[in-house]
């Protein structure tokens, strides 16, 4: 796969705002985005997903769609991202094939070892702390959840990525580099933010360092 070591979540208060968010990240340096629409119409979310990707295509960036394997294979994605309540991995690869990259959200050990099982290809690991951007939210695993978590997983003999988040915030990026997640997905801190490309590089600089 193409660097994971950050993934912007779109945000925005309308699909039009997700959209203009996922440009200014790409614009920024960011090359792998999660389209995820919330509450939204199969025809606006599809219409949006092939908006966002010529977005993705301009600027040579991985494209995820969130939760919808029928709006990811329409809009021709990269991948897609399934939620704990969502499409089984295994039924997603067979209706996407091998050639699409399958995350799944993991709260628990046990959620990474059924992962690994089911064949992902990256695990995102949360939420790290409390974020407004999801509803029904699992228990908040903090740094030693989620290094308890990690290096439980690593036991496994399992090299599949890990990847932290929810809520995370730059001072955040030193701890989760210290207990070995591969990457991390952000949101809020990169949306409608200044300084964005300069925020991004450092990111991607930590991330890279522990590599």
């Amino acid at each position: 796969m193409k660097d994971i070591s950050l993934q912007y979540i779109s945000q925005g208060a309308t699909p039009k705002e997700h959209l203009k968010n996922i440009r200014e990240v790409c614009e920024a340096g960011g090359r792998w985005i999660q389209l995820r629409l919330k509450d939204t119409d199969m025809a606006t979310y599809l219409n949006s997903a092939m908006q966002c990707r010529e977005i993705c295509d301009q600027y040579n960036t991985i494209m995820i769609i969130n939760d919808n394997v029928g709006v990811a294979k329409a809009a021709m994605a990269d991948g897609i991202h399934l939620g704990l309540n969502d499409m089984n991995p295994n039924e997603a690869r067979r209706i996407l094939g091998d050639n699409f990259i399958i995350g799944g959200t993991a709260n628990t050990i046990e959620d990474c070892i059924q992962h690994s099982e089911d064949g992902v290809d990256y695990i995102g690991l949360g939420p790290f702390r409390y974020t407004k951007t999801k509803k029904k939210l699992s228990p908040i695993l903090g740094v030693d959840g989620c290094q308890n978590i990690v290096s439980e997983f690593r036991t496994q003999n399992s090299e599949i990525p890990i990847i932290a988040i929810g809520g995370i915030i730059e001072s955040d990026i030193k701890d989760l580099i210290q207990i070995g997640v591969s990457g991390v997905a952000i949101s809020g801190m990169l949306t409608n933010q200044e300084d964005l490309e300069e925020k991004i590089q450092n990111i991607k600089k930590h991330m890279a360092s522990q590599s």
